[in-house]
């Protein structure tokens, strides 16, 4: 994601004296790495230093920044996410330093430039690292010290970063305050929660880290081998406990800002429920945030998260005791659309202390409903987005439960374990883009269970609204035939027609019953959510047999399954308060005005409700950008786009370029529909786009590395995706992507055998399916060897012959040279040229004289040194020269050869995009 920074200028320190400026920069070389800055009218400059550093036998590539004078002030480390490298915590270092921090990034082991394999987090290895860069903080002048070696510092870092916070927050005691997002608290129970196999988000994992050889050897070896199995073995857990912030729970007691995701079947709420208990029990400050995003997608309410962070830390480091570190829990809530942008409207909900998971139990009576089977007439399972649902009968009484002899609550319900464990269930699907689990926060289910595989258990109609905040609990009967029993738990929110079940976040729980744990009441933890459900719906309690996310067991099995008590136990929180809409005081303070206003309200309201028509002029044409502009957070003046537009045409290759902060990103999002922009329109086929609109299903995007399931077939990975779309699947044209992708014959081997170009491929393979009129990708090329670009290039040429259009951002300009038609380049948000690729690299003042006979050097050396040439080289074969006016003409300068006797064949202008490049951004920032 692209935060709004301003573009860095590369300076030497003024020194007087040609002396001076040798020593400077002979300093930045012995020791200061590269040194930067940036500066704007509201903020003081922030400077940067990239630097290698070499500690515990590997080399890490770190960043510091810092603003403002010497003085001494607290330091913040900031850790990426997994996959992930020091540039993508930049901006939120930047927006630190400017606030008064030292501020240190980092590559984690194995990724960006550290060298290293990745062990995950282990206490000898990236946890050290941490400690290390601590050591170098001790030292530096312009760092606040509690005593000698020991400075003021605070970590924080999303998901593989958040938990390097809470391991150093217990390994090293210099760590003063930690925020860690969207964590994990235990490895081993993200990863084999009640010991059963997470393996789409596991292989997800191991894909992201680069494939197998790239981690710690043996956490490669247990992951294949619990890959395999099916079944994490008790040597796989200890090695994945030892990495956890667990293992240190008894020396985190420094104050924790703990946001954790909502979306999230990676890392869920547990684990930030974990956290707190933990660090509440050292006797150290703690607040608990609840965020609407996570691994799963979703908003991960960036600006606000960060804002939070800096009022924690401004307590905890600086010591401001006027900060503002908000609630001791905080949850946002999600409902409905606002209808001014088609944004899904959120709400915070607070109370001042965190309630955990199970405050304000309310019990709700099960009935056992049954399930429909083949030939009562019902469906099969089919993916609920609206329609009736596996095992309902339409029209049927709510409480009268499902298929027909529906046994009663306590009574025992048979189903199957399918022999392999297909087809199975979905819930959630990690890797697919979009955040599937928000639909549930609009009243939209989606998800996929097969009769005959389940046990089901329905409330009545819920006589009053119930909001669901925590985990629900139920005791359960289960018996197995054979061996195991796993089963997943999930709790539906059902219509009052029956029509319409929403599983809350795409949650489930996995549990595995040993034949000991058979045959007795056992409790259930359901998944942590917070969640409405509205007076007249019904809860609906499935325990399933299988799910495409976990490892099943693959024999086939029959299982029992009965309700102890026939109650589903639901957490309320009392406690917790949703904030009440801001009204303006003349809704109080003046009621007759208030109604001319309310009215006035309504009819703005209605005019930006209507979404605007159609354009017949533009049907034709793949994109056109008007005046779009979008202002950085909490500023009135500065933009991350401004007043842009451009058009596209069919068949086009348009490259997207720009210095880092350009907004190029930004740009992207908005045609996405991912975030509205502040003004400006932007049409894709005559449409405006908005978040969801229909004409964005003619869009296809590659924007961050796609996640594949390493021990399937690429062709099964991409049947996997478009089947959790639930589009039809004549509708995929998996093959003429497949062609486009040219992958051939590897389609069948299992995506872990590929190399990084074939993975890239792939993945502009799944940005294909439907084939899309429309193809965006950003940055496809980043990790390719030149062979691998060189195949990634004729990729989209081969997509936008078919008369297509493709849009690529690209650092690489010698790509971006020889694969687009077009090219837009952007600095500081503001468009500076657009036009076809010949047009802007062909202006400028380098022409090329081609010759029918070698030149020779001396010759060449002549035309050098004639009046109004600036130089003159060689090409590589020596058939001609490249040669830089500065005043002459190319008329004076084709005379000139001519009295040479340069036996010349063609003179004409010649200008890498490169040097095109550099001279408009130059010029733009002139």
């Amino acid at each position: 994601m692209e935060n709004p920074t301003s573009r860095w200028r590369h300076r030497l320190p003024r020194t007087r004296g040609r002396w001076a400026a040798v020593v400077a920069v002979l300093a930045v070389l012995a020791g200061a790495g590269t040194w930067t800055a940036t500066a704007d009218d509201s903020a003081p400059p922030v400077h940067r230093q990239d630097r290698m550093m070499e500690m515990n036998g590997v080399s890490v590539d770190t960043s510091y920044f810092t603003s403002g004078g010497t003085e001494p002030r607290p330091a913040v480390l900031i850790g990426h996410g997994f996959g992930g490298s020091k540039n993508d915590v930049r901006a939120q270092a930047e927006k630190l330093a400017a606030d008064g921090y030292a501020v240190m990034t980092w590559s984690a082991r194995g990724f960006g430039k550290t060298t290293g394999e990745i062990t995950l987090n282990a206490p000898d290895g990236e946890v050290k690292d941490v400690s290390g860069l601590i050591d170098w903080l001790a030292d530096r002048p312009e760092v606040e010290l509690d005593a000698k070696g020991d400075p003021r510092v605070g970590v924080t870092g999303a998901s593989y970063g958040g938990a390097v916070s809470l391991l150093a927050a217990g390994h090293d005691d210099r760590v003063d305050a930690i925020a860690p997002v969207i964590s994990y608290w235990n490895l081993s129970d993200a990863l084999f929660p009640d010991g059963v196999f997470k393996k789409l988000w596991s292989g997800i994992f191991v894909s992201s880290g680069g494939g197998c050889e790239r981690f710690q050897k043996q956490l490669c070896e247990m992951y294949e081998r619990v890959a395999v199995s099916g079944k994490p073995d008790a040597a796989a857990r200890e090695l994945l406990d030892e990495r956890s912030p667990e293992a240190v729970a008894d020396r985190i007691d420094v104050p924790a800002l703990i946001l954790q995701g909502q979306s999230d079947s990676l890392f869920p709420l547990g684990h930030a429920d974990a956290m707190a208990k933990a660090v509440k029990a050292n006797g150290a400050p703690v607040s608990v945030d609840w965020i609407a995003g996570g691994h799963d997608g979703g908003d991960d309410e960036g600006d606000r998260v960060e804002s939070r962070i800096g009022d924690w830390f401004d307590r905890y480091l600086k010591e401001d005791k006027g900060a503002d570190t908000g609630p001791g829990f905080r949850v946002t809530r999600t409902g409905g659309v606002d209808s001014t942008d088609g944004a899904a409207l959120k709400r915070g909900a607070s109370s001042a202390t965190y309630p955990g998971l199970t405050s304000g139990g309310r019990k709700i009576t099960l009935t056992g409903a049954g399930q429909q089977r083949p030939d009562d007439g019902g469906q099969g399972g089919t993916m609920t987005g609206g329609g009736q649902q596996p095992g309902t009968d339409e029209g049927q009484g709510a409480s009268a439960g499902g298929g027909r002899n529906a046994p009663a609550g306590g009574e025992t319900q048979t189903f199957r374990n399918p022999a392999g464990a297909n087809p199975p269930s979905i819930s959630a699907v990690p890797g697919i883009g979009g955040g599937l689990s928000q639909l549930s926060s609009l009243g939209v289910g989606l998800s996929l269970d097969f009769p005959g595989q389940y046990a089901r258990f329905e409330s009545a109609p819920l006589d009053s609204a119930v909001h669901v905040t925590g985990s629900p609990t139920v005791r359960v009967n289960v018996k197995a035939d054979q061996g195991d029993a796993v089963l997943f738990g999930k709790v539906y929110d059902v219509s009052p027609d029956g029509k319409q079940q929403v599983l809350p976040s795409q949650l489930v729980s996995p549990y595995r019953f040993t034949p000991a744990e058979q045959g007795k009441p056992v409790e259930l933890t359901l998944p942590a959510v917070d969640h409405e459900v509205e007076a007249g719906h019904r809860l609906r309690l499935v325990l399933s047999a299988t799910d495409l996310a976990y490892a099943s067991p693959a024999e086939p099995a029959t299982y029992t399954v009965s309700l102890d008590d026939g109650a589903l136990t639901v957490p309320t929180a009392p406690a917790v308060k949703t904030a009440a809409a801001t009204m303006p005081w003349w809704t109080w303070g003046l009621p007759a005005a208030a109604v001319v206003i309310a009215a006035a309200l309504l009819l703005t309201a209605r005019r930006r409700t209507a979404t605007p028509a159609p354009d017949p002029a533009l049907t034709g044409v793949p994109l056109q950008i008007t005046g779009l502009s979008k202002k950085y957070a909490r500023s009135s003046d500065r933009y991350a786009v401004r007043d842009l537009g451009f058009r596209v045409e069919k068949g086009q290759v348009l490259g997207l370029l720009g210095p880092n902060g350009a907004g190029k990103t930004t740009t992207l999002r908005m045609l996405m529909g991912l975030i509205t922009p502040d003004a400006g329109e932007i049409r894709v086929f005559g449409h405006a786009i908005r978040p969801g609109a229909p004409v964005l299903s003619r869009v296809g995007s590659f924007v961050e590395g796609a996640g594949f399931l390493p021990h399937l077939s690429g062709r099964s990975n991409l049947e996997l995706y478009w089947q959790a779309t639930g589009r039809p699947t004549e509708d995929a044209h998996i093959d003429e992507a497949l062609e486009i992708a040219g992958l051939g014959d590897a389609l069948a081997r299992a995506v872990r055998t590929y190399s990084q170009g074939m993975r890239q491929r792939l993945a502009i393979a799944q940005a294909m399916l439907g084939m899309p009129d429309l193809l965006i990708l950003d940055e496809p090329t980043n990790g390719l060897d030149p062979p691998q670009i060189r195949e990634m290039r004729d990729v989209m040429i081969r997509y936008a012959a078919g008369g297509r259009t493709v849009i690529v951002s690209s650092h690489l300009l010698s790509e971006v040279e020889q694969s687009c038609t077009h090219l837009v380049v952007m600095d500081r948000g503001q468009l500076v040229q657009a036009g076809p690729v010949a047009e802007i690299t062909g202006s400028g003042d380098m022409l090329l004289v081609t010759t029918d006979a070698e030149v020779a050097e001396p010759l060449a050396e002549k035309v050098a040194a004639l009046p109004g040439i600036g130089s003159a080289v060689r090409l590589d074969d020596g058939h001609g020269l490249l040669v830089r006016l500065d005043g002459a003409t190319a008329a004076q300068l084709v005379s000139d050869l001519v009295r040479l006797d340069v036996p010349v064949t063609g003179v004409g202008p010649h200008r890498r995009l490169e040097d095109a490049f550099l001279t408009l951004i130059s010029q733009g920032s002139a």
